[in-house]
């Protein structure tokens, strides 16, 4: 079967896809080293670069110093609010005794942190509809990493559908996170640039 006749025949059984059916046929046909993501319905495909992943690397090694690794997750789909948004983000942090749905995915009420690392052609989706998204699921602590503008965005305080509060912060400087729950202070001396 093609992708274009799993879709059809999903599409036959309820009427509607679901996020399951989207990634289900997906996995079937994503190239090695290419993380997917739905954001709004739209699929989106980037290929890991050493940048991103350098930067994701430092920041859970950063988090590791202070929680458990059965925390701290990379790439897992979340499903988040809106209409099929499943996110697969670069770094995220689950409450301590969070647990799976009986699906085997991990809920967004669950979710302490979240922190992206921008790729040119996904970065409208960090900044736009899964900001919002991630607000809406009141994320406590959103980062976004920009290796093309240089700098960290920390979003904090959730309410209402956006972040209260936001911090820029240049690579090279410490990103102060002692004031929100998680208590630490990230270190961004060693991100690289593209």
């Amino acid at each position: 079967m093609t992708v274009v006749e799993d879709r059809i025949e999903m599409a036959d059984d309820s009427g509607e896809l679901t996020l399951d059916d989207l990634f289900e046929s997906l996995e079937r046909t994503t190239p090695e080293g290419y993380k997917v993501e739905i954001v709004e319905g739209a699929i989106f495909m980037s290929p890991q670069r050493d940048t991103h992943w350098e930067i994701i690397l430092d920041i859970v090694e950063q988090l590791r110093t202070k929680y458990p690794r059965k925390r701290v997750k990379s790439d897992v789909r979340i499903d988040y609010p809106g209409h099929l948004n499943g996110f697969a983000s670069d770094v995220t942090l689950v409450t301590e005794g969070a647990e799976k749905t009986p699906a085997g995915l991990w809920r967004c009420k669950d979710v302490e942190f979240v922190a992206e690392v921008i790729s040119k052609g996904t970065a409208q989706n960090d900044y736009g509809p899964k900001k919002a998204a991630y607000a809406v699921a009141e994320v406590p602590v959103y980062l976004v990493a920009d290796p093309y503008q240089g700098k960290c965005h920390l979003y904090t305080q959730p309410k209402d559908g956006d972040y209260v509060s936001e911090l820029t912060v240049a690579f090279g400087a410490d990103v102060d996170m002692t004031t929100t729950h998680l208590g630490l202070t990230l270190r961004t001396d060693e991100f690289p640039r593209d």
